[in-house]
């Protein structure tokens, strides 16, 4: 982890998951959100000792694992208030929620994992509890409320709302839970005016308009890879294989709930703007062209 600072009270700890830190005052600061899991709230305490602060709140951007896995040791070892914005309060007061919303259910063992399930850790509600200098902003479409975060410094902490040029190349398939939003967001994004942008899973950068239209044309062909496979009838278990065939992707358990979920929320998309339907037979349901 490497503590960088981008304006005179917004730093950021470069890491698998980027660490905002705002400092509210000469001691005090507030985490954007918290890394992985405990080892990187480890990581995390030591970096704010070593600058003899002390960390007084966290502000989690949405309730992902990787988003909120240092929240409770943070909490624990600090008495640090926690601020979460709405459904998001409730998937980090309660992790088991990711997991079981992800599989449909109860989650089996092998979805109890770290990357899915966090400890859990006490919120408050963002709505007027958010300190002086920073302002949050609705980054709808990977997961139900995420937020982004605006510092004094005109830096914007972007969340899971772009992915990376390295992440799209390899995977092609990164989670979406509302496909609409999720392009909503892009034009939202496409109108700001910082002077850095700080998403998550990305470097920072002063120019995110080639990043938007990245993640906005692999959206749009995906969307036409499913449109393309329902030409013939197909369940979403022949839809998911096909799409996994066509990236060189290999299955396993988090990536069947993780991709299998966007596969889903693609769906729905192209059904709700009459692509697609979908009828049963057989006791099967079947996707298809309109």
């Amino acid at each position: 982890m490497e503590l960088i600072k981008v304006g005179e009270k917004t730093y950021y700890i470069k890491n698998a998951t980027n660490i905002g830190i705002y400092k509210v005052d000469d001691n005090n600061v507030y985490l954007i959100d918290s890394g992985n899991d405990k080892d990187a709230g480890k990581k995390i305490l030591k970096i704010i000792e070593e600058n003899n602060w002390k960390v007084k709140g966290i502000i989690n951007t949405h309730s992902n694992a990787d988003h909120i896995g240092g929240n409770k040791i943070i909490q624990d070892r600090t008495n640090c208030e926690i601020l979460a914005n709405n459904i998001e309060r409730s998937f980090t007061e309660n992790p088991i929620l990711e997991p079981s919303f992800l599989y449909g259910g109860y989650p089996f063992k092998e979805l109890r994992n770290k990357f899915l399930l966090a400890k859990e850790s006490i919120t408050k509600s963002i709505e007027k509890n958010l300190p002086e200098g920073l302002e949050y902003f609705s980054l709808k479409g990977h997961f139900f409320d995420m937020i982004g975060i605006k510092t004094s410094d005109n830096v914007y902490f972007l969340a899971d709302s772009l992915f990376s040029v390295e992440t799209i190349e390899k995977y092609h398939l990164f989670f979406i839970y509302d496909v609409k939003e999720f392009l909503n967001t892009l034009d939202y994004l496409s109108d700001l005016n910082g002077n850095l942008y700080i998403p998550a899973h990305c470097k920072a950068t002063k120019d995110i308009s080639s990043l938007i239209e990245i993640n906005r044309n692999k959206v749009k062909e995906i969307m036409q890879k499913i449109y393309n496979l329902c030409e013939k009838e197909k369940t979403f278990e022949e839809i998911l294989k096909d799409i996994f065939d066509e990236y060189n992707l290999v299955m396993n358990a988090n990536q069947y709930v993780l991709i299998g979920s966007t596969i889903r929320s693609y769906l729905a998309y192209l059904y709700d703007e009459n692509k697609l339907t979908y009828e049963f037979k057989e006791n099967k349901m079947l996707w298809k062209q309109v």
